[in-house]
């Protein structure tokens, strides 16, 4: 299983975790884990999904929730678990 990591910044707002979470059941990707938090006003998620079941590759993917993201004045950038892993190991 290819997961990938999925990470939403922004000011908060209303439906912003409806909005993103019904784009990815609407595509056939599976939440695995969630995590959310809102500080001084800015929400900030980050998420654990499948996409193996998906019609659309991973870049596709990415585009279409950069897009939302853009359109609701936040940032939301998909990688691969193993590019955020190699990231983010000390």
């Amino acid at each position: 299983m290819k997961k990938v990591i999925i990470t939403v910044v922004g000011k908060d707002a209303v439906g912003i975790i409806a909005k993103v979470c019904t784009y990815l059941a609407d595509n056939h990707v599976n939440i695995l884990d969630i995590s959310q938090t809102i500080v001084g006003g800015y929400f900030n998620m980050m998420m654990v999904a499948d996409p193996a079941q998906s019609d659309k590759g991973t870049g596709q993917i990415a585009d279409d929730l950069d897009a939302i993201g853009k359109g609701m004045g936040l940032s939301i950038r998909v990688m691969g678990e193993d590019i955020f892993n190699a990231m983010h190991r000390i």
